[in-house]
């Protein structure tokens, strides 16, 4: 016996280790291979995903029998029972509609599409592969109800039901649960340094408030994007595009798009990936000299102030310096009557000879995966870095040059907990703003003074000559030009490398940054222990560590520092009220705090009612918050027309300037020749703009309006919903309606401070503003008045001659706003009232060929922003692609065009026209 016992327990150990080998094939209904279907044990978190030809293999540890099951989205799901070692399988997976995908985010726990409480809308790997779009980001605004503003060629902003601008801090964007905010600019920059198309699983976009779930930032809405898990995904895969951008003003330019992935499970306990990508090209380039100061104005204009020309910025009233220089003896004595109380600008350098369009991105990120029991408890490390060039539009045009930002996330999980922590980090590079440029290229040649002067005398002699204004005017431009630098010229390109590699924004356009933040989030799902309901608790916290070394923020004496946090809490109950009735029932709670702001609680219902497993009818609520941004609280920058003064109270007398308040050096009205402001002023000594522009036309002090803008605080939105998915016959229907009321809306209010007095004094600050004597800031404040959005979204799907797509989808948004009520106050809506779009195609219209066609229609609106406003006309897109799969290497071959009429577009003011794109792409063993 003692033989044959150490013998039994090795063959008991062998037989409870024993390995199960399968294999086989999924196909779809049409007897088509299924790539990237998932198959895997149940009751076991073992798994692979099959191949390009949707072949598989797995090996078990377990012994017969058990079930297999395979899914892929869009797909109905199929189980095979696994008897012997060995064992060959066919799965035949039937086709669904998009009412069976299934996302996550909507309550951050997997459902069919079909059953979320609110909206949401997917775009997976299907959707990618088929895309007419250049890749997979630009194909998001074929999503319904979803906006996407072209900032450049490699920036595109995302967001949905209006309130959008290119700095769009009420959108949050996470890729595999990280913000992809910019520490600096406290907002998404694109996918510039986000994903790679080879490596993106799925993306889902959650319109509208979030804040129950998901905090201050989710405001507008979320875009998650969600990466391959080496684990299920192995191999190595590439794409590769090349091709062109066609536009009037740069001409025809080359398009290279490369990425590479590779993944492998080394063993059930460990696996790792790795991605790189590339993009260069040729940015749209803006090139608009209308006025912005006076709508359809020219050059001729004395106070020209071109959309896409820098250095007009700087301008002065030319009465005001012949006075002066009258005082100093330069004029004769009454010389001033003969000159004209208007604003005169200097002139400015076009776009085009302040960059140079280049557009790159390059990124890499990487992964180690770990399950120390071969099970779902996974520990993962990921580390990403990205640096680029773009064009960035705010308060000025930008500049990116060289950004770089890393993030790195540790993560524990499983599936029914997550926690994890991650740091997001950003450098500026050699950024510069091209106002500033352009502006400090005219002083580095001449300063302000002498050009004025030199105007102001030469408009004085002309007109003694018997010129006429316009004369004079030309004649005095003309002097005072005389000499400036040229681009192109060693003088020209000398002052321009100085001014870009000068953060003083008195001689330079440089800016800086080195600003990072801290974020660690968990949540746990109590599923697994308790059978009445579905229960999740979460929580998240972050802390800003803000290091723009003085050229964005007023942190000149070192970073500025602060945190918040957030937990939340949700119950999810479904309820089987009969055989055709099922009702789901959802609230979340969720509790925030800024250490500047007072704690605020965000609460969301929701109800679902599925009536005979085709129809669901959904119904929410919830209140959200916004907290204010990094800039809206500390930001100090003079951005030329107005300076913007940041309204966190510490931030008030960071922030300060000298000015001379007499050119002749004198004292006036009893006041000393300079005087310094900080910040404060703007907030508790200020008059509105919109009354001093009324001032200057009547010349009635009464119409001074005292502006004093209260400090900002956190603003509110009351959302509620409602919706309905199915299916009639061959229809899947989805719609939506919302309406939006929002409390302490937050926005920019520019305020005018005069140099001296008080407002209100009827006297002395008047004679300040009658003088010039003043300086417009632009303050971060709420607004008192009601702010209403409301809107719908329809999108209709069916199959059509067989396996042919055919969608639509209708969006309607509207503004409920008294704008004539307050004319300083700016919403920031831009979103068109009407949007419509369509795609038809079919992925195999015969073996391996396929095609898919999409069309955008954007109704006209109004585009509001810093930077300036302006009418943006509506436009029809047109994109198309034809795609060839030969299965024998694993490849697709596509060939594709956007905006194919060529009548080229924009989606904001001041940027510039988006023209066609044409590309060939060979995409390699991407599932």
């Amino acid at each position: 016996m003692k033989t044959f016992l150490p013998l039994y327990v090795l063959l008991w150990c062998f037989a409870s280790y024993a390995q199960t080998k399968i294999s086989g094939v999924v196909k779809d209904d049409n007897n088509l291979p299924l790539p990237g279907a998932n198959i895997f044990v149940l009751g076991t978190s073992t798994g692979t995903v099959s191949d390009f030809d949707g072949n598989f293999s797995l090996t078990v540890n377990l012994t017969p029998p058990f079930k297999i099951q395979a899914s892929s989205v869009g797909f109905d799901t199929a189980t095979e029972e696994i008897t012997t070692d060995g064992q060959v399988l066919t799965f035949i997976l039937k086709e669904g509609t998009s009412l069976d995908e299934v996302v996550i985010s909507a309550s951050r726990t997997p459902e069919r599409i079909f059953e979320s409480p609110v909206t949401v809308e997917r775009f997976g790997l299907r959707d990618i592969k088929n895309t007419t779009s250049v890749d997979f980001y630009d194909g998001l605004e074929n999503l319904k109800g979803v906006d996407v503003n072209t900032n450049s060629l490699t920036f595109k902003s995302v967001n949905t039901r209006g309130f959008a601008t290119f700095a769009n801090n009420r959108f949050m964007q996470l890729v595999d649960g990280m913000d992809n905010s910019t520490p600096a600019l406290n907002f998404p920059i694109g996918n510039l340094v986000g994903m790679t198309e080879t490596d993106v699983e799925s993306v889902e976009l959650l319109p509208g408030a979030s804040s129950a779930l998901y905090g201050a930032n989710a405001f507008n809405g979320i875009l998650f994007m969600r990466s391959k898990n080496p684990f299920k995904h192995q191999g190595i895969s590439a794409s590769v595009k090349r091709g062109i951008t066609s536009q009037n003003a740069a001409g025809d330019n080359p398009y290279t798009d490369v990425s590479f992935r590779a993944a492998h499970k080394f063993t059930e306990h460990f696996a790792a990936k790795v991605n790189f990508g590339y993009l260069k090209g040729t940015d749209w380039a803006a090139t608009s000299e209308a006025d912005k100061m006076t709508p359809g104005g020219t050059r001729q204009n004395p106070n020209y102030d071109g959309i896409n020309v820098y250095g007009d910025e700087v301008s002065t009233n030319i009465k005001e310096v012949a006075v002066a220089l009258e005082g100093l003896g330069i004029l004769p004595a009454g010389a001033n009557a003969l000159v004209p109380s208007v604003d005169v600008s200097r002139t400015g350098y076009n776009e085009k000879y302040l960059t140079d369009y280049n557009a790159e991105s390059i990124k890499a990120d990487w992964g180690l995966y770990f399950r120390p029991w071969a099970n779902d408890f996974e520990i993962q490390y990921v580390g990403k870095v990205g640096t680029g060039t773009t064009l960035y539009q705010g308060t000025n045009r930008y500049y990116i040059d060289g950004f770089f930002q890393q993030q790195h996330k540790l993560e524990v999980k499983n599936d029914n907990f997550f926690v994890r922590t991650y740091v997001v980090t950003d450098k500026a590079g050699d950024s510069y703003d091209m106002v500033f440029t352009g502006i400090n290229i005219n002083r580095a040649w001449k300063d302000d003074e002498t050009w004025f002067g030199e105007y102001a005398g030469t408009f004085v002699q002309a007109s003694l000559g018997g010129a006429t204004e316009e004369q004079a005017h030309a004649m005095a431009r003309s002097v005072a030009d005389t000499g400036r630098y040229l681009p192109g010229t060693p003088q020209y390109i000398a002052a321009f490398n100085r001014s870009i590699n000068d953060p003083d924004l008195s001689t330079g356009s440089k800016f800086q940054d080195a600003s990072e933040y801290y974020h660690t989030d968990a949540n746990y799902n109590f599923s697994h222990l308790i059978d009445w309901a579905e229960i999740q608790v979460g929580g998240s916290y972050r802390k800003y560590s803000l290091n723009s070394f003085g050229t964005i923020y007023t942190d000149t004496d070192g970073t500025i520092d602060y945190s918040e946090y957030g937990i939340y809490t949700q119950i999810q109950k479904a309820f089987d009220l009969n055989e055709s009735l099922n009702l789901k029932l959802t609230g979340s709670i969720r509790y925030d705090k800024s250490e500047f702001f007072d704690g605020f609680y965000s609460p969301r219902l929701s109800a679902g009612l599925t009536i005979n497993k085709d129809h669901n009818i959904r119904a929410s609520v919830q209140t959200g918050f916004r907290n204010p941004t990094t800039q809206d609280l500390f930001i100090g920058l003079d951005a030329g027309r107005a300076i913007l003064v940041g309204s966190a109270p510490e931030n008030l007398d960071r922030w300060s300037r000298t000015y001379n308040v007499s050119a002749t050096g004198q004292t006036l009205y009893g006041q000393p020749s300079t005087i310094t402001q900080t910040g404060a002023v703007a907030y508790n000594n200020s008059y509105t703009s919109s009354s001093v522009a009324l001032l200057e036309e009547t010349g009635d002090p009464g119409v001074l309006e005292i502006s004093n803008p209260e400090l900002v605080k956190p603003e509110k939105v009351t959302s509620g919903e409602i919706g309905y998915r199915g299916k009639i016959n061959s229809f899947v229907i989805d719609f939506s309606a919302y309406y939006n009321s929002y409390k302490d809306f937050l926005s920019q209010e520019v305020v005018v401070s005069p140099y001296y007095g008080t407002v209100g004094d009827g006297g002395l600050s008047v004679a300040a503003i009658s003088n010039s004597d003043f300086q417009a800031y632009s303050t971060y404040t709420n607004s008192p008045a009601n702010v209403n959005s409301y809107g719908a979204s329809i999108s209709l799907s069916t199959k059509l001659f067989g396996n042919y797509d055919l969608s639509g989808s209708y969006t309607y948004a509207k503004l409920d706003f008294n704008q004539s009520r307050y004319p300083d106050f700016t919403t920031f809506f831009n979103t068109p009232e009407h949007k419509f779009k369509a795609a038809f195609g079919n992925p195999e219209v015969i073996k391996n060929l396929g095609f898919n066609i999409s069309y955008r229609f954007s109704d006209d609106y109004y585009w509001e922003a810093t930077f300036g406003n302006g009418a943006i006309p509506e436009f029809h897109v047109l994109d198309a692609q034809i795609s060839y799969t030969v299965p024998k290497i694993k490849s697709q071959f596509k060939i594709g065009g956007t905006n194919l009429t060529g009548k080229e577009y924009y989606t904001a003011f001041g940027t510039g026209y988006i023209g066609s794109m044409y590309y060939v792409s060979w995409v390699i063993n991407n599932l």
